[in-house]
């Protein structure tokens, strides 16, 4: 084999092991289902196709939200996603005090953390939450939030 290719297969072979090393898969973390699910606020509802997705949060949080102040520490986000009217998963995130420093910087969200749940309140480790808190770190501006902008228009009834 000449130098060339042998330096082709290597640097392949080096990124194919580079790329596994970083891919994160489904993941236990500190993120606990609310016990409280029936007390936090049904704020908005967004639809995408046959998906229906209801979220809900802390009054606490929506206080603070409306008043520009940080979210606190202890606050639950929680995404009850319906497909085809049919109740299929949980996704939670919860704000922790200390929760960031269990990541390095490249996955850090401050200090949110993020799980998806069966229907019966059971860890899905079928998700990767790495891809969460990736996609969620282009929020940082909003506490790394998709809909806070909505809690403000919260009237009583959810926001479409």
């Amino acid at each position: 084999m000449n130098f060339a290719k042998s330096f082709a297969l290597a640097t392949l072979v080096t990124g194919s092991v580079f790329a596994v090393g970083w891919q994160v898969h489904a993941e236990t973390n500190r993120v606990k289902f609310p016990e409280n699910l029936d007390q936090l606020v049904h704020y908005t509802t967004v639809r995408r196709g046959n998906v229906t997705e209801h979220i809900m949060t802390t009054p606490e949080s929506m206080e603070a939200i409306k008043s520009g102040l940080p979210v606190p520490a202890g606050t639950y986000f929680v995404l009850v996603d319906h497909r085809d009217g049919e109740l299929y998963r949980y996704f939670v995130m919860e704000k922790g005090e200390g929760f960031g420093a269990d990541y390095d910087e490249r996955r850090r969200t401050a200090d949110w953390q993020f799980q998806w749940f069966w229907p019966d309140k059971t860890v899905n480790m079928n998700e990767n939450t790495a891809r969460c808190q990736s996609c969620h770190r282009s929020q940082q501006d909003s506490d790394y939030l998709y809909t806070a902008d909505r809690i403000p228009e919260f009237t009583g009834t959810p926001v479409e």
